[in-house]
């Protein structure tokens, strides 16, 4: 079986966001990972080459695949700026309505740009998610 090629490591997160090229990608960022590290109380790790995680929590698949992934993180992609949010969406409408302008896929957020979501509410659902997946991964 495939080993998982997105781990922890000892990089560090602050020269991973200062080689961002694009200047405002990079304060936006910088302000994720503020947000980030006061809605888990956490410190953030690299994971992987280009994730700044927070946490970890461990699974395993009925396909018997397993590995460790963090609880909730970003990464400040060319096409957006990609928030992982583990445990989905479905159980957030009510955020997801006053979140602002963003794409989804399975368990990403895709955000243009910071200003275009509601931070306030972007943080709820980060905490909320981060706090759902601890308590369901434990």
């Amino acid at each position: 079986m495939a080993e998982n090629k997105t781990k922890e490591t000892d990089a560090s997160v602050q020269a991973f966001l200062e080689a961002v090229d694009d200047e405002k990608k990079r304060e936006d960022a910088y302000a994720v990972l503020a947000l980030m590290r006061e809605a888990t109380g956490l410190e953030p790790k690299m994971w992987g080459p280009s994730i700044v995680g927070f946490g970890s929590y461990h699974y395993k698949y009925d396909s018997g695949r397993e590995g460790d992934s963090p609880l909730t993180g970003f990464s400040p992609r060319k096409a957006a700026l990609t928030l992982y949010i583990m445990g989905g969406f479905d159980t957030y409408d009510d955020l997801m309505r006053k979140l602002g302008k963003y794409k989804t896929g399975k368990g990403c957020l895709y955000l243009k740009r910071l200003s275009d979501v509601d931070e306030k509410t972007l943080k709820e659902l980060v905490t909320r998610s981060a706090d759902h997946m601890a308590k369901t991964h434990a």
